[in-house]
């Protein structure tokens, strides 16, 4: 029982800054990946998938017309979309499919959940898409 009040007393001092909605791109992609923003080694290969699923949310028709892509932590998600309707299924679509090829489930039944979950969320992106044309 000790340690889950310590358990509880630590969470409830939690920082506000921790609470905060991460705009970046980048770190809110990293911070559902469970890296800290301020650990750049993975920054690289991380946006290297960031920008692959662009293409694919691209080619589903979600996002600006001419594509977009990431260089860094300065993009923000107001500067891909605007719509707030759908940014939280694109944020968990990104965030999907980078943690399959960047840090993929060792279980394969979560790997499977995780693939089922994806082709959901682009069958919805691509019905909403559809909807709004």
């Amino acid at each position: 029982m000790e340690d889950t009040t310590e358990t509880l007393n630590e969470v409830e001092n939690v920082s506000t800054e921790d609470d905060k909605v991460e705009s970046s791109i980048l770190n809110s992609i990293k911070k559902l990946l469970g890296i800290a923003k301020e650990y750049t080694q993975f920054d690289a290969d991380i946006i290297m998938h960031i920008n692959s699923v662009f293409m694919v949310l691209n080619q589903l028709g979600v996002g600006p017309a001419k594509g977009f892509r990431i260089t860094g932590p300065e993009q923000k998600w107001e500067d891909y979309i605007t719509d707030d309707d759908n940014l939280d299924a694109i944020k968990t679509y990104i965030h999907l499919k980078v943690k399959v090829v960047f840090d993929p489930p060792l279980n394969s039944t979560v790997m499977e959940a995780h693939k089922q979950m994806i082709s959901e969320l682009e069958w919805r992106l691509n019905v909403q898409v559809e909807e709004e044309v």
